[in-house]
Parts: C-alpha cells; structure tokens; sequence
C-alpha cells in the first residue's frame, strides 16, 4: 500500500511516463524510442499543466470577485480537483484503486469485453472517490470496493462507446478516454443531440470554431475570442483598465497555447499507438485495441476552451438560481473543459448546444454536489484533509456533479442488488459492442 501511494503522490507528468515506456519495452519498441516517447508525454503534461495553472492563476481570483459582487453567500465550498484526488486516494478504497482499476481492465481485455488499455492510472483516483463516497455512506467496506469495481468496468465501457466519435472530431486514432469526469457526460450529449437535432431552426444553427470565424472574421479566431471572453469576466468581476487587460490577453494566451501543448503530448503517443496497434494484429488476428488516455488530450479544442470560458459566468449565475443548490463553485471553475470536453465531438463541435447542454448538466450537477457534500465532508475528515478557512462543509464539481456519482451513490441505497444490476448492465453491453459487433463486421467482411 505505502508503495502505491508513492506512486500515486508522483503525479501524472511522472507516473505516465514511467508506464508508457514499460508500456513501450512490453510492445517490443526500441527502448531509447520507447525512453523519448514516455519523455514527451511527460513534457507534454507539464506544459498541459502550465497552461491550465495560468487560467486558474487569472481565472480564480476573478471569479471570487465575481462572487462577491454578486452577493453570492452559499455555504458549501467547492475545494477542486486536486483536493478531491487527495481525499480520494487517501481513502481506504483509494488505496486499492490502482490494482482494482488493472485487474478490472485486464480480465475484461482478455474476455474481450474491452477495446481499451488503459495506462492513465494515476486519474484511476475518479473510481477511489465513488467507492469512498459508498463506504461513507453505507459504513461498508466491501460496498465501496465493489462500487470502484463497477465504476471501472463502466469507464471502460462509455470510453469504447465514444471511441469513433472521438476518432473523428479530435482526429486520435486507436486513442480512448475512461476518463472519470469527462466521458461520463456523453450521457447528457447523446439524447440531447436527438433533442437538438428536432428543434426548429436550432438544429440548423451552425456554430462551430470554423463557422464561427468565417461570420465574425478575425473576431471569431480563437485567440480573439478568447481575448473577448477574458475582457467580459474581467468586467463581471469589476476589475480595473490593467487587471481586466491583463486576464484578456492571459485568456487569449491559454487559446493558443494550450491545443501546443495536446499536441506534444500526440507526438509522445503517436509511436505508443502505432506499435500497440501492430502488436494486437501480431497476437490477436482481427482485434482492434484503443490506449485509454487522459482527457487532457481532448481539452485544447478551440470549441471546448471557448464553451469553457462562457461557461464560468452560467455557472455562476446558476449557483444563484437553482433551487436548492448550496454550492459556490471556486475551485474547479477553472476545470470546466475537462467537463465539456466529451461533449464537444457529440456536437461536432458546436459551441452553443455544447453550452446549452453543459447549462443543463451543471444545473442538475449543482444539486448533485450539494447533496452528497455531507458524504464529501466525512471522508475528507477521515482523511484529515485540512479545509479552507471557515468552511465546515465541501464539495467539488469534479467529481460530485459528474452523471456516473449519482448512479452510484442512488444505486448503492439498493444495498449490493443496485451495485451488481448497474455492474450486469455495464457488462450486457460491453458484450453487445465488443462481441456482437465484431462478429457483425466478421460476417460483413467474409459476405
């Protein structure tokens, strides 16, 4: 256990390059090949990060003047992601996550009931958090063991899902996403989609990055729009001439940057993905493997920064609205594009019903936040987790607005029966897609 959790404490930039270059040695690459591409990913991830600590550094003060100048006063902090995967792997179920989340994968690889290998072991802390929330809830153990077990099972199952979709859009081939907070979402993108595409006159609506620009000219660029954007939360928080320019260009700056840096971390896989792919034609003729990746590769999307960045106003506007809530988003404000993020190829892009449909899940994810702060507050105390000044109570976005926390924390009231039926059907149609799907292109193939 103690030597988990010193790898778990390395953080992504460290522990993922570690795994790509024994990922790399297992699939025959030539070591100093296999040595540069983990590299890569390293770098990539620290310039990732770099980009996403100059939004929070901008982002996070304006969005607390914000809060203050609209007289928000709700009483349960959003403490963010970083302290949400440290309350998570410092549970007693976070200390098993990393072994579960394998064992999950491979026996489901080997069944074929999975296309996807996941090496993004360190975000394995999204299925540590569920299972401790159901430990806390229920008392049990073994619950929120068989709840990380579940969780696992279903990630695997939404990342082959959207696959091809995200293939397409993002242009990653072989690459998935069992990503805890991002993929769970396409649960809210898929039947909206159907929805938007009856309405009339919206689902004609183009507006996508490209189209957008073509409109707007130079004010559509993604640069621009992100200046635009900066310059708008700058005045919602009443910030000064300077200061108001200065989150305008930093926001602009994050625009450009930050789809770079995804691309490094592309040139770092590339090689990975290639030699995975050739290896699984070696050994299983016919089976096709995806690597499952961190959703950080998804985030640098023009349509995903720029549905973020509106985003952080509505978010706000809505913590003041909707009934009931108790949450006052701070800390994972700055997160928004990994919530987005799988949303967009859904949408092919389209920054308004990505909007309109982020609206939509973070009003329900809000209510979903507030109601299971109580859960979030008694593990972070099991953990003696050290609370901001003069919070009692916490709760994050990432993850306690996320779809798949609300199937587990209601699926577990049912006791093990609603944990096991959510299990079956995960695993019905890991069946369906992986099975009898291959057998249908089979039977295409030698028609």
């Amino acid at each position: 256990m103690e030597i988990i959790q010193k790898i778990v404490d390395l953080g992504a930039s460290v522990v993922l390059p570690v795994i790509i270059f024994l990922f790399g040695l297992i699939l025959k690459m030539k070591p100093s090949r296999a040595f540069r591409a983990g590299l890569v990913v390293g770098i990539g991830f620290i310039g990732i990060n770099l980009v996403i600590g100059l939004l929070v550094d901008n982002l996070g003060p304006a969005a607390k003047d914000m809060v203050e100048r609209l007289g928000i006063e709700l009483n349960i902090i959003d403490v963010g992601w970083p302290a949400t995967s440290a309350i998570a792997f410092g549970s007693t179920v976070g200390a098993l996550a990393i072994p579960i989340g394998l064992g999950v994968n491979v026996l489901l690889l080997l069944f074929g009931l999975t296309k996807t290998l996941n090496i993004d072991l360190w975000n394995l802390w999204h299925i540590a958090f569920t299972g401790a929330l159901v430990s806390v809830m229920t008392g049990s153990y073994p619950m929120g063991l068989l709840t990380a077990v579940v969780h696992a099972i279903v990630l695997l199952v939404l990342a082959d899902l959207s696959q091809k979709q995200v293939e397409k859009f993002y242009g990653y081939p072989n690459i998935s996403f069992p990503h805890g907070t991002s993929t769970p979402y396409i649960l809210f993108a898929w039947p909206l989609e159907k929805l938007f595409n009856v309405i009339p006159g919206f689902k004609n609506w183009k507006a996508d990055p490209e189209a957008i620009q073509k409109r707007l000219g130079i004010l559509g660029e993604s640069t621009v729009l992100g200046l635009i954007l900066g310059l708008v939360i700058g005045l919602l928080a009443g910030w000064n001439g300077k200061d108001v320019l200065n989150l305008a260009v930093s926001t602009a700056a994050v625009m450009l940057l930050l789809p770079r840096m995804v691309s490094l971390l592309m040139e770092g896989l590339a090689p990975v993905s290639e030699a995975a792919s050739e290896f699984v034609k070696s050994k299983f003729p016919g089976r096709e493997v995806y690597i499952g990746m961190d959703s950080a590769l998804a985030v640098g999307h023009p349509a995903a920064i720029a549905s973020s960045l509106i985003m952080v106003p509505i978010v706000l506007l809505l913590a003041v609205i909707v009934p009931g809530n108790k949450v006052l988003p701070f800390g994972d404000l700055a997160t928004i594009p990994f919530i987005v993020c799988m949303m967009v190829p859904i949408f092919r892009g389209n920054v308004i019903r990505t909007v309109v449909a982020s609206t939509i899940a973070l009003g329900f994810g809000l209510l979903l936040s507030t109601y299971i702060s109580p859960l979030f507050t008694t593990a972070a105390k099991n953990v003696g987790f050290s609370f901001p000044e003069g919070a009692t109570a916490i709760s994050s976005l990432v993850d306690g607005a996320v779809p798949t926390t609300a199937i587990f924390v209601f699926g577990a009231k049912l006791g093990y029966i609603g944990l096991v039926v959510i299990g079956l059907i995960a695993l019905a149609t890991a069946y369906y897609i992986n099975r009898r799907a291959g057998k249908n292109q089979e039977d295409q193939r030698t028609a």
